[in-house]
């Protein structure tokens, strides 16, 4: 029997954009400043969860 995976990416998270971002930056610390494949779908990560953790900020017209 064949299992389909999803190719969505759930992202849920009750952290602050601060708090992640401070991840971000232990993970450029410990790769030294290449990213393995697998270091970069983490970074991938990462970066939409801080995206929705971010506060909007609404320009005027």
């Amino acid at each position: 029997m064949l299992h389909s995976m999803s190719t969505t990416v759930e992202i849920a998270s009750d952290r602050s954009a601060d708090e992640v971002n401070e991840e971000i930056r232990a993970l450029w610390r410990r790769a030294g400043g290449t990213l393995s494949v697998e270091q970069r779908e983490e970074y991938q990560r990462l970066v939409m969860e801080w995206a929705k953790a971010a506060p909007q900020t609404v320009k005027a017209a």
